[in-house]
């Protein structure tokens, strides 16, 4: 499939996200004196925002890719999930998976930036694994909303929505449907994911799920790690990001490394996000591995250019990968 092609064909994918949606709250201003209470910036506050982060900041950047997100979470009965259900309607997205639950506050991030730096981050969560009800609640969403969907992303940002059960009862339906299933994984629960089709962790959560040391610059580690990491999650296939070393896969019988675009990194909160959004579209395309781990290497590199969360830019993308010769 040429790029042209790919890139008209992600308008025709649904995309269902399951995971841990966030509230990323921003606060701007400008830092030009030292409190006199303590030896820590005044930040004079000039605007604030607010946005989708964790699995709505994938949400995010698949609606940006021109595709259909469809997030399933947990959310609190508090105003940041009022929010969080607001910006969902801004985006024009589905709320039809959100479960709202009386036993959790939605969870809140809060970043300070000061003179295009980040300052402080502010954390409002609880980790929690989910409840009976809200297990059972969400695995309803799931079988209601998997079956119309081309892929499915687990964005699990280890705070308490995604456990065994729904990975395994959601990878088996998925299954079932010829639905690839995609990952982006975090600690709790990294070696619960049997039999998705991707697995993308970057180098940290790769050396912590398999208690191994790997060095980004070593390629022998690093392929025998997604080796063994193959083998005991039974998937087929294994992306790690590797930062400033670019990116691995081990997929359709193809080990390829590829290096990082040089960029002027501004900010690399998100990257992440974007990075598995792009992959998993290109898994449910059933690209070759070359062009999923070239076409989301390059997303979250430009990424990366932008000061704070900001979703990819599918035209700018495009555009970079023409130049590139990716596809």
């Amino acid at each position: 499939m040429g790029l042209e092609k790919l890139f008209d064909s992600f308008a025709s994918q649904r995309v269902l996200i399951i995971g841990d949606v966030m509230l990323d709250s921003h606060i701007w201003g400008a830092a030009d004196r030292i409190s006199p209470e303590a030896p820590v910036p005044v930040v004079q506050v000039k605007k604030k925002d607010y946005r989708l982060g964790g699995a709505g900041n994938v949400a995010v950047n698949i609606s940006a890719m021109g595709a259909q997100a469809i997030l399933c979470a947990l959310v609190g009965q508090d105003d940041s999930g009022q929010r969080i259900n607001q910006l969902m309607e801004a985006q024009g997205m589905t709320r039809d998976g959100l479960v709202i639950s009386a036993h959790r506050p939605s969870t809140v991030k809060t970043r300070v930036i000061a003179s295009h730096q980040q300052v402080v981050r502010v954390d409002e969560e609880s980790d929690r694994e989910a409840n009976p009800e809200e297990e059972n609640l969400l695995l309803q969403r799931i079988e209601k909303l998997l079956p119309s969907c081309h892929v499915v992303i687990f964005e699990d940002y280890d705070k308490g929505v995604l456990n065994d059960r729904i990975i395994n009862r959601t990878v088996a339906l998925a299954s079932q449907l010829n639905i690839p299933t995609v990952v982006d994984p975090k600690k709790r629960n990294f070696l619960s994911y049997q039999g998705v089709t991707l697995f993308k962790p970057n180098l940290k959560e790769l050396r912590e799920g398999l208690k191994m040391e790997v060095a980004a610059a070593n390629l022998d580690q690093v392929k025998a790690a997604c080796t063994l990491l193959k083998q005991k999650l039974n998937a087929q296939g294994i992306m790690v990001t590797l930062s400033e070393h670019g990116v691995f896969i081990d997929y359709q019988n193809h080990q390829i490394k590829l290096q990082a675009h040089p960029r002027e990194i501004a900010d690399v909160s998100g990257a992440g996000d974007t990075v598995v959004s792009v992959a998993s579209l290109c898994t449910a395309l059933r690209c070759p591995a070359q062009t999923i781990a070239a076409l989301s290497n390059l997303a979250g590199g430009l990424v990366c250019q932008h000061v704070g969360v900001v979703p990819i830019d599918k035209n700018e993308l495009k555009r970079e990968a023409l130049r590139l010769g990716i596809g």
